[in-house]
Parts: structure tokens; C-alpha cells; sequence
């Protein structure tokens, strides 16, 4: 079985909103080098996350980058012998610039997929987790349950997110009547923002509010804004792209059946998010 390796410390320095989170400073870790070597047949691959999803991809106590997705990805990489993945965490708005100009090979920070990211990037088949996005409002904030109700108000989101797509193409066909708060990556302040009224709102995927409010000061409010399937990005018209893609796709099925999809859910969301239903 491959192991992993620590190979530089990561500088922990930015909170996110759910779904859209972002990392902090780059750094890799890897698996022994010489049982890559010895095959001759293993293929690198550098794996694009973040460091400041809580619980997603993170920072623990000990300075280890873990959480759903990071695990899951070592998990897809124990059971792809071909392949050898090495993460490089990012800001969470640098990721997929850093797949156009090659310096990743695929991104892992539950990415929506959505028409606008279709039409550029390649999404594998087989989801990983499906999201609800809803607003989120403060806990005492009854007047607000739809995006109409958000005019003239402010709302928190993060840059190149799918919540920050949602918001733009609502002010797109009405008149800009959003006021979007683009977070700042190094923020880590979207529960004391809406709660101390800086911001009214934020958008977020619905099993992401109690691991960015685990005070419970916050809560979902109206009806879902959307569903998307949450899959890994790869460049597009890209033949090992493609490749990887479809391997993948193959390990996520088995995952699924044999179970270990769902529990990582269970261990790391706090439930299973990881189909439709």
C-alpha cells in the first residue's frame, strides 16, 4: 500500500464559506518517492486543494492537511496503483487558473458543477457529494427567505464560487440589487459578519452550516437555490485528463458500493451527503 508523506509545512490562514472555501499558502505532500521510483510505471499527479475548509481540507492540531476530501483523495490514490498523488494546497480562488496553466492536474475542494464551469473545465461522471445551496442568515432574521428579499442588501461569498455564481446571475437580471461582499481570503469572520450586521447574509451548501457556525448561531433559511453534483476538475480536451478522469470515476463506484464513500462522509460532515436522496 503507498504512504504519505509530509513535505512542507502549511501556513493555516484563511476561514470559508461553505463550499467556496479557501486555502492558504502552497505546500506538497507526497508518498515515498523510492516506491515510485522502483516501478518505473507510476505516474505523478498533482492534486489542487485548500487548507481552510473546515473539516473538507484543513489544517489539524498536529499540521496535517486532512479532512473529506483530502482523505477521500488518498483513498482513490491507494486503490489507483498506476498513479501517484501529491497535493499542493492553494487559495481557493488560484485553483483553477493553477489547472489552465498546468501547475495541478485536477482539483479536490468540493467543486459545484455548474453551466459556467462546464463550458471550460472537465468535470469526472461519477459524483462524491451532492449539494443544496440555501441562504444563511443570521439565527433571530425572519425576513429573508428568498434571493428577492436579498435586494439592497449584503451578502458574503467568496470570489470564483459557485454561491458567488448564483449571486452574479441573479444582479445580472435584476439591476445589480445585490450588494456582493466578496470575502477576503484571509477572513475567517462570516459568522461575526452577518451576525454583527456587517453583512445580511451568505449562501452555502446545506451540509456546510454547522462546520462553519458550530455555535449555532446562524441557520438555512427559504427554499434550495440549487442541486449540483460535487465531482473533481480536470483541464479540458485533455486526453490524461481523461484518462485519470475515468479511473477515478471507477474508484467512486467502488466506493460507493463497497461503502467506504458514505462513512467518510459520516466521519468527516456528520452525515452522508454523498448522493441525491
Amino acid at each position: 500500500m503507498k504512504r504519505w508523506l509530509s513535505a512542507a509545512a502549511v501556513l493555516v490562514l484563511t476561514g470559508v464559506l461553505a463550499g467556496c472555501g479557501a486555502g492558504a499558502s502552497s505546500g506538497t505532500e507526497s508518498k515515498d518517492a523510492a516506491a515510485s521510483a522502483a516501478s518505473g510505471e507510476v505516474k505523478k499527479i498533482i492534486v489542487g486543494t485548500g487548507t481552510g475548509f473546515p473539516k473538507v481540507c484543513f489544517i489539524d492540531e498536529n499540521g496535517k492537511l486532512t479532512g473529506f476530501d483530502v482523505e477521500l483523495v488518498r483513498e482513490i490514490d491507494n486503490r489507483l496503483t498506476e498513479y501517484e498523488f501529491e497535493f499542493q494546497t492553494q487559495e481557493f480562488s488560484n485553483l483553477l487558473l493553477s489547472l489552465e496553466t498546468k501547475k495541478i492536474d485536477f482539483v479536490a475542494h468540493e467543486m459545484e458543477k455548474n453551466p459556467e464551469r462546464s463550458e471550460k473545465y472537465l468535470f469526472n461522471k461519477e459524483p462524491y457529494a451532492h449539494w443544496r445551496n440555501k441562504i444563511i442568515v443570521a439565527k433571530d432574521n425572519d425576513t429573508i427567505q428568498s434571493l428577492d428579499d436579498l435586494k439592497g442588501k449584503k451578502v458574503l461569498t467568496s470570489a470564483t464560487s459557485a454561491q458567488a455564481q448564483i449571486l452574479e446571475n441573479y444582479n445580472k437580471e435584476n439591476n445589480n440589487a445585490i450588494e456582493i461582499v466578496y470575502q477576503n481570503g484571509a477572513a475567517n469572520d462570516t459568522v461575526s459578519q452577518i451576525t454583527s450586521g456587517r453583512v445580511d447574509a451568505t449562501l452555502a451548501a446545506d451540509f456546510s452550516l454547522s462546520l462553519i457556525d458550530p455555535q449555532g448561531k446562524l441557520k438555512a433559511t427559504g427554499e434550495e437555490l440549487s442541486q449540483a453534483d460535487i465531482l473533481f476538475v480536470f483541464r479540458k480536451d485533455d486526453p490524461e485528463g481523461q484518462k485519470l478522469s475515468d479511473a477515478i470515476d471507477e474508484v467512486i463506484k467502488e466506493l460507493k458500493a463497497d461503502g467506504t464513500l458514505g462513512k467518510l462522509s459520516k466521519e468527516w460532515l456528520g452525515d452522508d451527503f454523498t448522493s441525491e436522496n
